[in-house]
């Protein structure tokens, strides 16, 4: 099933979204209740529940969108070194081959 957040975010479809309301939820429970637990004030604990949410979440999204970036460019950079590999494997511009004095004599 999909779950759409605010009409157009679809949570399961998009990445880092399910884990960043799951943990927004969490903060927004900590963070009102800590508030409640400390002045007694409902209104108040409400709001700062909100906004630990918000805060929570973005907070999460942004940290797990960077991963994310930082995933698939490590896994660009493999994919493109195992295609080199494969592309100048025993030639002279393999960088694995050792380099012999009567090399130049190969051509």
């Amino acid at each position: 099933q999909s779950f759409k957040l605010l009409g157009f975010l679809d949570v399961k479809k998009v990445p880092c979204a399910r884990e960043s309301v799951l943990y927004g939820s969490v903060g927004s429970l900590v963070v009102g209740l800590g508030h409640f637990l400390v002045t007694s004030r409902v209104r108040r604990s409400c709001d700062f529940a909100v906004g630990g949410f918000i805060c929570t979440m973005l907070g999460y999204w942004f940290y797990c969108r960077y991963n994310l970036a930082q995933q698939r460019i490590r896994q660009r950079m493999i994919k493109e070194g195992m295609r080199n590999k494969v592309l100048f494997e025993g030639s002279s511009l393999d960088p694995e081959r050792k380099r012999t004095g009567n090399e130049g004599s190969d051509s």
